[in-house]
């Protein structure tokens, strides 16, 4: 997949819920889930987002929070923007050195 960019999460009880809420999320987004046993890798292309209210209903917790999130979040690829209601991963491209 070309300029993937999305999570490392360690496995835990919720995965199965924020898989689906970020497949939720990005429709029509082709999205690649990589189960390595003590963590998965869920990637998409250029940009990935999901939000507090979407793994919230997914993985059956109105209160939810996505900090939750971020103590399973082992790594990334791409830049990450957060804010209380969504995460964001998106791709950008590297600025050429200066010299």
């Amino acid at each position: 997949m070309d300029n993937a960019v999305g999570p490392v999460l360690r496995m835990a009880e919720d995965i199965p819920g924020i898989i689906a809420a970020i497949e939720e999320d990005n429709p029509g987004t082709e999205i690649e889930v990589l189960d390595r046993g003590s963590y998965v890798r869920i990637q998409g292309g250029e940009r990935l987002t999901v939000t507090r209210e979407s793994i919230a209903r997914n993985v059956g917790r109105s209160d939810y929070e996505l900090r939750e999130l971020e103590v399973l979040l082992a790594s990334f690829a791409g830049r990450i923007n957060n804010t209380t209601d969504a995460i964001t991963w998106h791709y950008t491209r590297s600025s050429p050195e200066r010299r």
